[in-house]
């Protein structure tokens, strides 16, 4: 540990695509100094996405290790030591997954937060995308997801110490 002492509690990190939010996580808990674990919400789909999870992993050094949990992403988090800091990337691509899986989003969502509400030791961001910021969406699913994103943004930022915003890399805290 680098002896930098950092309070327990979530951390919500939002932006749009490629604003720099999980970089900027990366480097907050690096920043910690202690072991973390990364717990990743995408699926490989096609050989971009392939690519893509690739290039972040090789960004991550020997202090972090990964598990996947598409869908279950508590129980993710439950397995993780209370002394762990813990990056969740992201809530967006869970809540697809939750969505393509026909799976309780309400449930779900309160499982999150009733476990983040829970005292730990370690810090947990949370990326998510803002994808409210646009035009309302043409079809009833796009328009369900951006309704499922915003209240699932609204729920953890309500429990979070801090909330930031990214936008071509730079933060605005938002709360905390």
């Amino acid at each position: 540990m680098n002896g930098k002492a950092e309070p327990a509690g979530a951390v919500l990190v939002l932006g749009g695509a490629r604003s720099g939010k999980s970089a900027f996580a990366e480097r907050r808990i690096e920043e910690i100094g202690r072991p973390a674990r990364y717990v990743a919400t995408a699926e490989i789909w096609d050989e971009e996405m392939r690519e893509r999870i690739a290039r972040h992993r090789a960004r991550r050094g020997p202090l972090w290790s990964t598990v996947e949990a598409p869908l279950d992403l508590v129980g993710a988090l439950e397995e993780a030591p209370a002394d762990m800091a813990i990056l969740v990337d992201c809530l967006t691509l869970w809540l697809t997954n939750l969505m393509l899986a026909e799976r309780d989003i309400g449930a779900e969502s309160r499982r999150l937060t009733e476990w983040l509400s829970r005292p730990r030791e370690a810090r947990v961001f949370l990326v998510a995308n803002e994808v409210g910021l646009g035009i309302v969406p043409d079809n009833a699913l796009a328009r369900a997801f951006r309704d499922h994103a915003g209240r699932l943004n609204q729920a953890v930022a309500a429990i979070a110490t801090e909330v930031h915003f990214l936008a071509a890399g730079l933060p605005l805290r938002l709360k905390g």
